[in-house]
């Protein structure tokens, strides 16, 4: 019996992560969205990619939630992008309003599921999803630090000329400007990036993993990343299918950890078939330590706003 993954929201980002999850042969596949006829497009599509492929899964698409019964894992992606004119909290009101949907539908469907937010603000979505789903914080995860780490090393991997697989870096903190990149838990074949690049060049590769999803918008004009969001999103789903007890920075609900209680930020997280199995605590300097928490402030902030 294969494993079932549904993904809401069948824009660029979720279709791609179908694509990803199809391509690997991890799950089956049912892409849900309320636009009807895009869902059901989508997924013939890429199911008839599967025989050049050599990969035996299922992809449905549907507008019903019923087709997702039973998944092992959910995806969500579902919200609207910010639009010209419109303020942070309009934003804000809207996506709480579809997350909150959504999360009743698919726990309804799913009472057993993972869940894995991708949809933003990112940290007070899936604090959103939590507070709705009723779950325990293991099976409400947000997906957030993997992309940022991903740029991270991207950018440094670019910099060095050496092999992206030789390079890991941290990113810890809310999704967006408050991010908190580690330089010094970041390292190149296990020799720390501190050592290897200039103190002021190395800032501007943290400032440019920043403003990673802004540089991909300036360019694009009309649209966001979605190849390396939903290549993430997958990454997680992997781990928590395969119960690999991968650590991989991740939004998860803290309770005292670092110091932070009663919120999602992006800390180290073992995932494996449970969700969530350990949050890893490491040592940060004051600097650090204080970064962390000003992120925290950003996120309580927009949990305010939609009483969460």
């Amino acid at each position: 019996m294969r494993k079932k993954v549904s993904i809401v929201g069948a824009g660029n980002v979720g279709a791609t992560a179908a694509h990803w999850i199809a391509s690997k042969e991890l799950a089956d596949v049912v892409l849900v969205d309320v636009v009807e006829g895009v869902p059901q497009g989508k997924a013939l599509d890429l199911l008839e990619a599967m025989p050049i492929e050599k990969r035996d899964v299922q992809v449905t698409g549907t507008n019903d939630y019923a087709a997702t019964a039973n998944s092992d894992v959910v995806v969500i992606t579902a919200g609207i992008a910010r639009k010209p004119g419109m303020s942070r909290d309009d934003l804000l009101n809207t996506n709480f309003k579809i997350m909150s949907d959504v999360v009743s539908k698919v726990v309804a469907q799913s009472p057993e599921s993972i869940l894995i937010v991708v949809s933003n603000p990112l940290d007070a979505m899936a604090q959103t999803a939590f507070k709705q789903a009723g779950f325990n914080r293991e099976r409400v995860i947000g997906m957030a630090g993997v992309l940022d780490s991903a740029r991270f090393r991207a950018f440094i991997a670019e910099e060095l000329k050496v092999s992206v697989e030789n390079v890991t870096a941290f990113v810890l903190g809310g999704h967006g400007d408050t991010m908190v990149p580690l330089p010094r838990y970041s390292t190149v074949a296990g020799i720390p990036i501190t050592e290897l690049i200039k103190p002021e060049r190395l800032e501007q590769l943290v400032q440019r993993t920043r403003d990673g999803g802004a540089e991909i918008v300036k360019y694009l004009k009309t649209g966001s990343a979605y190849y390396a969001p939903s290549a993430a999103t997958v990454e997680m789903v992997e781990a928590i299918l395969k119960d690999k007890k991968k650590i991989l920075p991740c939004a998860a609900y803290l309770e005292g950890e670092y110091g932070i209680s009663g919120y999602y930020i992006g800390v180290p997280c073992k995932l494996g078939a449970a969700g969530l199995e350990q949050i890893i605590e490491i040592k940060l300097t004051p600097e650090e330590d204080a970064a962390l928490k000003k992120s925290a402030a950003a996120v309580k902030e927009l949990c305010a706003v939609i009483g969460v």
